[in-house]
């Protein structure tokens, strides 16, 4: 359990080097979700706040030291910046647990670590990038270099804040690039510690910025921001359509990692001791507050029932209460609205004669709990894989079982939804595993397995999903831009 402090917080916005207030001393108040208890004023900026973060940026790209020093001279200033993020694990991990309200033990023990090699990966890989060269006869000789776009907005979601920012400033900065980070306006605490972090590893002032505010305020200054060169988004569908439309006139290049309603698919012959706690794990890590959950469970009618029964007992098992506790597996919902857009399912579930197999309510939970915005685990059954229940991202800890009878109807199912960011596959069938990886329309396929991440690897999605691939080279390849020279051998 952590011993961070509960007292209120004053966050500024960090811009060249410093923390200040808004232009207008603006703040907003950040509640923790499980108490409703006030825990930050953060300072709200303005327009002209975003547009003097985006100068100072874009002076620190064209005139600072960043974008000129060796890579090896960068690199070792961003590892330094990971060794300081596991110093201060326990601090981060604590911010995560009282703002996003995620149990502090999978922050401390998971997510952080992530987040410090996410940095570290970077630095690591800009390390060891080569170049092409292109002889044409004895004539000429093409090479090329990979430099640095300019100034990146990197406008990160509310539910894993700390990890996946660092996941688009690991790269980001590896590159050269400077960078203005706003942040979720719901869980902005553990990010607004990057400034000083930043700084304290060496890094230039001006290199790495944060503005806090709404997306309709901030978020729309930034992204229509003639200073600004690339926008990494990761968050809903509609607010990136919004941001493509945003940063349309200035021609800027857009990453986006947007939502998901991935099918997990459990044939009859999987492994039901494995596929089960991992299924759960799935469904409802961080509240089913994840882009990637495992929220429509397709399962093979032969096994249906077997599976409806461990699945259940397990959900059930799960201890929902306070993220400080160490025995917590789940914590509550991120904020009052989002409580009720997720609990509005439940009634729109009635409606569909979707079958409840257990949760649907609030948890008993202690006095002091008692305004947290929490719902056990709830699981449905569907038969209809069309109604709204199975199509949309609910992004809570509600999922529905849906049951089908062949391979074919299995991929027709998993098939059918605007979305392809991920699926899981349950089978001991090699070549099944392979058939239905190759037909599901989605970015990952985790066969036997869920949330392996290796960062070399093209992370993103299809349809709705996303636009672009985050790891590895996909990542470095957003954030430079790759320039041929030629030159006369004769």
């Amino acid at each position: 359990m952590t011993n961070i402090q509960t007292k209120v917080r004053e966050v500024g916005l960090y811009i060249n080097g410093e923390y200040t207030k808004a232009m207008d001393d603006a703040t907003f108040e950040v509640k923790n979700p499980a108490t409703q208890e006030v825990i930050a004023r953060v300072s709200e900026a303005t327009i002209e706040d975003v547009d003097r973060a985006c100068r100072v940026a874009r002076n620190a790209f064209e005139n600072g030291p960043w974008r000129t020093m060796t890579v090896a001279e960068r690199c070792a200033k961003l590892r330094r910046m990971a060794e300081i993020i596991l110093e201060r694990k326990e601090e981060i991990a604590g911010l995560d647990a009282i703002d996003v309200g995620k149990p502090f033990h999978s922050a401390v023990q998971h997510e952080v670590p992530r987040a410090a090699n996410n940095i570290k990966f970077f630095a690591d890989f800009m390390e060891n990038q080569g170049g092409e060269v292109y002889p044409m006869e004895e004539e000429y000789i093409n090479y090329t270099r990979y430099e640095p776009v300019g100034v990146a907005a990197l406008i990160t979601p509310w539910n894993v804040p700390f990890m996946l920012t660092t996941w688009k400033l690991g790269p980001c900065l590896a590159a050269g690039n400077t960078a203005i980070i706003k942040p979720a306006e719901m869980t902005p605490l553990s990010v607004s510690l990057l400034g000083e972090i930043a700084k304290e590893a060496g890094i230039p002032d001006g290199v790495v910025n944060i503005v806090h505010g709404k997306g309709s305020v901030v978020g729309t200054a930034l992204t229509t921001h003639p200073e600004v060169d690339i926008v990494s988004f990761t968050g809903s569908t509609a607010t990136g359509k919004r941001i493509m439309k945003n940063g349309a006139d200035s021609l800027k290049k857009f990453s986006f990692e947007l939502g998901g309603k991935a099918a997990n698919i459990i044939f009859e012959d999987a492994n039901l001791d494995k596929a089960i706690p991992v299924s759960i794990q799935a469904a409802f890590m961080n509240s089913g507050q994840v882009c990637l959950a495992g929220s429509r469970i397709l399962v093979q009618r032969t096994i249906l029932d077997e599976f409806i029964n461990r699945f259940k007992k397990a959900a059930m098992e799960l201890k929902v209460g306070d993220p400080q506790d160490a025995e917590t597996r789940m914590g509550p919902l991120v904020s009052e609205e989002h409580y009720k857009k997720v609990t509005s399912y439940l009634e729109i579930a009635k409606d569909e004669n979707a079958t409840l197999i257990c949760g649907g309510k609030r948890p008993e939970l202690p006095e002091y709990l008692q305004n947290g915005y929490y719902l056990e685990p709830t699981v449905y059954i569907q038969e209809n894989p069309k109604t709204r229940l199975c199509q949309e991202e609910i992004f809570g800890p509600v999922v529905t079982i849906i049951p089908f009878d062949t391979e074919e109807e299995a991929l027709r199912i998993a098939n059918d939804t605007e979305y392809g960011l991920n699926g899981v596959v349950w089978t001991e069938n090699l070549q099944r595993a392979h058939r239905i990886s190759h037909a599901v329309r989605a970015g990952t396929i985790w066969v036997n397995c869920w949330f392996v991440r290796d960062l070399r690897a093209p992370f993103g999605g299809f349809k709705k999903s996303g636009v672009g691939r985050e790891g590895g080279h996909h990542s470095m390849e957003f954030f430079t831009e790759a320039k041929n020279i030629c030159i006369a051998l004769k």
